[in-house]
């Protein structure tokens, strides 16, 4: 069973194997793609331009700012905290080039979280957005920062309060609170000391550490996932490769609405298209989808990468089946599997076959892609990427056969070093070079493998196993319903049962009973909900996906 996909399924001209080590570092790569696309636009926002030339410029000052003027040295951690804007890249980059490790942050932490995640890291600085500097504020003292850089979001950006949760609403009482914060400095001006200044190039080799990625916590505490220079540079050379055969040579243009400091849109959308000359079109808040679909109509894009609950916006977002879409010829959906009525929807709007792509924090993410040369959505997550190994393994560790359910393993260079001073989940996780993903999946003959859902998610009825996703999926295909989840409830009967949540498309709804009927109709009994709760919008990451945990928790009705 060893790689069955090479033989079976790997389309002409993906080379199996990568080279891990063909760039020494980000920075190498960055340096090379700076200069060979100097004059082309790398990254638009709010209708601003930045060339690959000024980011480079850009990302020199700010690196000679933070090395120069704050004292900082290599290694030491630097905290990025903000949205999609064009400041996140030069930051980005220029404390890669300064020889520092990024700390990516969410800005819409509550102070509880952001101050676990900069004290876990051992941040020294941080790049943060003026509208979440009260955020900082209430806990900095109690964090190893010493400098704070202050930057804007501007005054273009519509629909802010949009974008927030209702616990960071509360306590905005202007665009940009009031906030005191010591030694804090203004973006621009950083930059303006640090091009007085003179960078000194950092020696970074490929097992330096260029990201503390934190996870989700879904288990006890965030945890950082280190992940090298070398892990990086693996991971965007597979993706390349497995990208390039869809490139003509004409301009591409990426539409980027995930959130940079998530790893799905900074490998796939933020750096990998950075090494093709592309622009990457930064959306700062894509739920004011109105908004999102008129910032579309004005640039001809070529690729998109988004979750389910994104592609399902944009279809039910009035204008977006108007655009004009001749360009697109790649949409890439990831973060949690993408269901089929919304992929044949696409397709059917925008007459480009969605592509599912699988990975995770821990693996920089990109483990597994569906084939460019795919003409139909298959649900599946495709073949593993170049230089990837993959296995289905049982609680024991055994490899299963083909068509067996089990937890998915991977073996790569992209597989992160381990989780920052967490040498215990480290050994949990990662077990003589191959990492226990904790997703339960399935390989079919020809290497083509199936996400069913996490363990952890997996419901027991009467002692069979009930996944969320297939409950989910189905009740999708009710033409009222805009998205669905599946949680296991307790149940004197049968240990647990099935219930669903549901929101409905807007003018829409239905009865529980149709519901339960429709699920009847295409569900073994017992895998047909319980009870199924009517919801206005389901409870979501940041980045769009759909938080089981928190339905777990809705009381009755």
């Amino acid at each position: 069973m060893s790689k069955v996909w090479l033989q079976q399924s790997y389309p002409a001209g993906i080379p199996h194997e990568i080279d891990a080590d063909k760039y020494a570092s980000i920075n190498e790569l960055f340096n090379k793609y700076s200069k060979e696309y100097a004059d082309r636009t790398a990254y638009i926002n709010m209708g601003k331009r930045i060339s690959f030339a000024e980011v480079h410029q850009q990302a020199n000052d700010f690196a000679a700012y933070l090395q120069q003027h704050l004292g900082l040295k290599k290694g030491d951690k630097v905290a990025i905290m903000m949205p999609n804007l064009l400041q996140y890249p030069i930051a980005l980059f220029g404390a890669l080039r300064a020889g520092m490790t990024v700390v990516n942050v969410n800005p819409l932490y509550t102070a509880r979280e952001l101050e676990h995640q900069l004290k876990d890291s051992g941040a020294k600085a941080i790049v943060i957005v003026a509208n979440f500097a009260h955020t900082l504020e209430q806990v900095i003292a109690n964090t190893p920062v010493e400098h704070v850089v202050v930057t804007q979001l501007g005054d273009r950006l519509g629909g802010l309060k949009g974008m927030l949760v209702n616990a960071v609403v509360k306590h905005v009482k202007k665009m940009v609170p009031a906030f005191k914060l010591p030694n804090a400095i203004v973006f621009n001006k950083a930059l303006k000391i640090g091009a007085a200044n003179t960078f000194e190039p950092v020696a970074v080799a490929g097992e330096d550490l260029a990201f503390l990625q934190y996870t989700g916590g879904t288990t006890g505490p965030s945890k950082g996932a280190m992940l090298s220079h070398r892990n990086m540079v693996a991971n965007l050379e597979q993706a390349k490769a497995f990208i390039k055969p869809t490139l003509d040579g004409s301009p591409e243009l990426i539409v980027t609405a995930l959130p940079l400091y998530h790893i799905f849109a900074l490998t796939a959308n933020c750096l990998t298209y950075y090494t093709l000359g592309a622009s990457n079109l930064l959306i700062t808040n894509p739920r004011d989808m109105p908004n999102f679909v008129k910032e579309l109509g004005q640039y001809p894009f070529t690729a998109l990468t988004g979750v389910n609950t994104l592609f399902q916006g944009l279809l039910n977002t009035p204008g977006f089946s108007d655009l004009d879409l001749s360009k697109l010829k790649l949409t890439l959906g990831g973060g949690t599997a993408v269901q089929k009525p919304v992929a044949e929807h696409w397709k059917q709007v925008t007459g480009c076959t969605m592509l599912e792509g699988y990975g995770l924090t821990e693996c920089s993410p990109v483990v597994s892609m569906t084939p460019f040369n795919q003409a139909e959505f298959s649900g599946t997550i495709g073949i593993p990427m170049p230089s990837t190994d993959v296995q289905i393994r049982d609680d024991e560790g055994n490899e299963l056969a083909i068509g067996e359910r089990g937890e998915l393993w991977v073996k790569g260079p992209q597989v992160m070093q381990g989780y920052y001073n967490r040498e215990d989940a480290t050994a949990e996780t990662i077990k003589d070079g191959w990492l226990a993903t904790g997703d339960v999946a399935i390989m079919d003959e020809k290497g083509y493998f199936t996400i069913v859902d996490r363990k952890k998610d997996m419901i027991l009825v009467s002692g069979f196993n009930v996944y969320p996703f297939e409950i989910e999926e189905v009740i999708a295909t009710h033409p009222s319903v805009l998205e669905a989840a599946a949680v296991g409830i307790k149940d004197d009967k049968t240990g647990e049962a099935v219930k669903a949540f549901v929101a409905f498309k807007p003018g829409q709804s239905a009865s529980v009973e149709d519901l339960i009927e429709h699920c009847r109709e295409n569900l073994t009994n017992y895998k047909v909900p319980k009870d199924i709760a009517i919801l206005d919008e389901l409870p979501k990451t940041n980045v769009g996906k759909i938080l089981r945990k928190d339905l777990r928790e809705v009381e009755p009705a």
